[in-house]
């Protein structure tokens, strides 16, 4: 990677220009969604994580500290949720340094992390990813919307359907 990456906390005049860069590359990430993360952020909900390439917007994550997932919740392990890079920055290591700056993070409060990913072609890189930085699947299956399916649920493949994972910090 070439230039300078700065990862920082997003800012409120963020939101827009990281909905443009992501409609740019045709895909529907709404201001009122940063709007949101901002105020998540400053209610210490979420820490979210901003990553700029000369000072480009190139990619964020989200850490949730509190997950909706029962199985995180229950156990007090913070998620990393909503973790993008755009197109055009994938693979030059972006995603790793923003990987390392959320455990980092997490670490300081606990020792496992917990994140998921969509179990379809769209999120490969994803599932290549956490595998290779040492998750590993908690043992609950298919996730639908924070609930591990059962055995004769019919589901449709869509984002809402994830596998969930923890690593050691």
């Amino acid at each position: 990677m070439k230039g300078t990456l700065v990862l920082r906390e997003i800012r409120e005049t963020d939101c827009e220009r990281i909905s443009e860069a992501f409609r740019k590359q045709g895909w529907d990430k709404p201001v009122s969604q940063f709007e949101k993360y901002f105020e998540y952020q400053l209610k210490g909900d979420r820490d979210v994580i901003i990553a700029e390439l000369d000072t480009e917007f190139v990619g964020y994550l989200t850490i949730k500290w509190q997950s909706d997932y029962l199985f995180f919740k229950k156990k007090g392990i913070p998620e990393i949720v909503d973790f993008n890079i755009l197109k055009k920055y994938q693979r030059l290591g972006i995603g790793t340094k923003l990987m390392d700056e959320a455990e980092a993070r997490i670490k300081k409060v606990s020792n496992l992390a917990g994140i998921g990913f969509g179990v379809y072609k769209d999120y490969g890189a994803a599932q290549i990813l956490y595998i290779k930085r040492g998750y590993i699947p908690d043992g609950n299956g298919l996730v639908k919307n924070s609930v591990p399916l059962k055995y004769g649920d019919v589901i449709t493949i869509d984002h809402s359907i994830v596998f969930c994972l923890t690593k050691k910090l």
